[in-house]
């Protein structure tokens, strides 16, 4: 993985190298930290009730954010509107107690929260598997770009397949195993699920696995259970989706055909071949069903010469709303997370009406359900406003924070696409350097909303200063996003002070990201992704 480091930075390196267009690098327009500042303080304001779709909270946000976008004289960005309509559905599932594992030899159960967690993306009310054969299938992946198919050779349909989290490369001392530590969006548990539905399945048990994973089992209990939303799909879903944990997987790999085998070290095999295990496995799950709407806003500044070429700048205006109370606060402002990338677009908007018209357009895109499950850009990425084939990148903004003026950018999902380029460029001018994200095995890329861009093909920045300050030590971030971690995000303490908030970082991180708009706004390229990422076919 370091040499492909090393041989991307060097294509950095020389494309920094070698400017040829000048039209945008002497710009002189300033992204305004007082105008980031006046959007951050009223939308994490109580006002805005925590910005949580379906509530007040989200009428004031998406009001807010119409009429200042109307304010700056930037048009509605779905034709005469500034709206897309977010059909989302809400899912309260109750699963049974128990998850039943049988086979020849006889029965056991799981349970419920301490052994397995279930939940179904299908909008009825009710779902079950009974008896449903269980087949390993190794990591779930299929992948052509690395020869790899780990369904290969069976008839799905009435089968439940057991995968591992993660993907082969991790841990595996080979770099060249799909991206070695680095997490490739095959070792995501969405792309599993997504992955078992389109090949027939009827349901997936995802192992659990803490180092891969990156997170504990009691992540598992707590985002696994009680109310969820989806957005309704034509794409294909399966009846089940389950975790179980690690020690349950032992418990039912002894039970098997595979009993007393290294299940690991089998699926790490590039020649792995589905194994039935034996045995079935029975669940239910009765469901609660509320259907409702939500919107994504989106404002344009159409460009003079190529008016259907965009460049889409995101972020997520949702939050958690009003909650459990903690020290006797309950509204969950979300001033990080992500009231500072949503004041990013109006700020964007503003210095983007200050500058010189550009040849192609500019969209910025406030999107919802982002806490949810990025469900405001999935529902985008499957109804584009947009042509895709013409929408040059996504340049995306989500939970900026920094005590200062950052001398580093890293740039999560370093190594996908030719944007490291352009973020090297910009970065150099502001006399930062570029790092690739320190903890790539945790797929961060695959996280946020840029994602959904990724998926249907546009190459994506997701970036901010997080590592170094000009003027604040290395030892003193890491303090500052250890005291955000634990103290601040996803709770109502994620609020916003303007006596005591440095908003220098953020302001050099936005101004940035309008310097690389700028740029790709005014030529004819369009960035590519680079042979190794998996997004490269989308393009295609």
């Amino acid at each position: 993985m370091i040499k492909n480091y090393l041989k991307i930075l060097v294509a950095v390196v020389l494309f920094s190298g070698c400017k040829n267009d000048k039209e945008s690098s002497e710009n002189t327009v300033q992204v305004d930290q007082t105008t980031i500042g006046n959007h951050i303080e009223r939308l994490a304001s109580d006002e805005f009730l925590g910005r949580k779709p379906f509530t007040e909270g989200e009428v004031k946000t998406i009001n807010y954010l119409k009429e200042e976008f109307e304010k700056l004289g930037v048009l509605p960005g779905n034709g005469d509107s500034f709206f897309q309509d977010v059909p989302m559905v809400e899912i309260t599932g109750s699963p049974s107690e128990k998850m039943v594992i049988s086979g020849n030899n006889g029965s056991f159960n799981l349970d419920r929260l301490k052994d397995f967690v279930a939940t179904t993306n299908k909008p009825v009310t009710e779902v079950s598997l009974e008896k449903s054969e269980l087949v390993f299938a190794g990591y779930g992946i299929v992948a052509p770009e690395y020869d790899w198919n780990d369904y290969e050779g069976i008839d799905w349909k009435g089968k439940t397949a057991v995968v591992l989290i993660n993907d082969p490369g991790f841990q595996s001392g080979d770099s060249t195993l799909f991206k070695g530590n680095e997490m490739t969006y095959y070792g995501r548990w969405t792309y599993k699920y997504e992955e078992a539905a389109r090949q027939g399945a009827d349901g997936l048990i995802i192992i659990h696995d803490t180092k891969p994973a990156s997170y504990g089992w009691n992540v598992i209990e707590s985002g696994w259970s009680g109310a969820r939303l989806v957005i309704e799909s034509d794409l294909p879903l399966l009846n089940v989706e389950s975790w179980i944990s690690g020690e349950s997987a032992k418990k039912m790999f002894d039970a098997s055909s595979m009993k007393e085998k290294d299940y690991k070290t089998i699926a790490r095999n590039k020649n792995f071949e589905p194994i039935p295990l034996d045995l079935n496995v029975s669940v239910s799950i009765k469901n609660k069903i509320k259907r409702d709407v939500s919107k994504n806003v989106i404002a344009l500044i159409p460009g003079t010469e190529r008016k259907d070429e965009f460049i889409i700048y995101s972020a997520h205006w949702d939050h958690f709303g009003v909650g459990k109370a903690i020290d006797g606060d309950s509204i969950y402002n979300g001033a990080i997370d992500n009231a500072s990338g949503t004041a990013g677009l109006l700020a964007l908007a503003e210095a983007f009406k200050k500058s010189n018209a550009t040849k192609r357009s500019i969209v910025f895109m406030a999107v919802t359900g982002e806490e949810q499950g990025l469900l405001g850009s999935a529902f985008y990425a499957e109804n584009p406003i947009f042509d895709p084939k013409k929408t040059v990148a996504n340049i995306n903004i989500d939970a900026l924070a920094s005590p200062g003026k950052m001398k580093d950018l890293t740039v999560t999902g370093f190594g996908q696409s030719e944007m490291d380029k352009y973020a090297k460029e910009e970065a150099d001018k502001q006399n930062r350097y570029i790092i690739p994200d320190p903890d790539a095995e945790k797929g961060y890329f695959f996280r946020s909303d840029h994602f959904n861009f990724a998926k249907i093909g546009i190459p994506a920045l997701y970036a901010s200063g997080s590592y170094e300050g000009f003027d604040v030590s290395i030892e003193d971030i890491k303090k500052f996003k250890d005291d955000y971690l634990m103290h601040k995000y996803h709770q109502p303490s994620d609020e916003y002070n303007a006596e005591t908030t440095d908003l220098s970082g953020v302001q050099l991180d936005l101004q940035l990201f309008f310097n690389v708009g700028l740029k790709l706004a005014n030529e004819d390229y369009f960035p590519k992704w680079y042979d190794s990422s998996e997004f490269k076919a989308a393009r295609k």
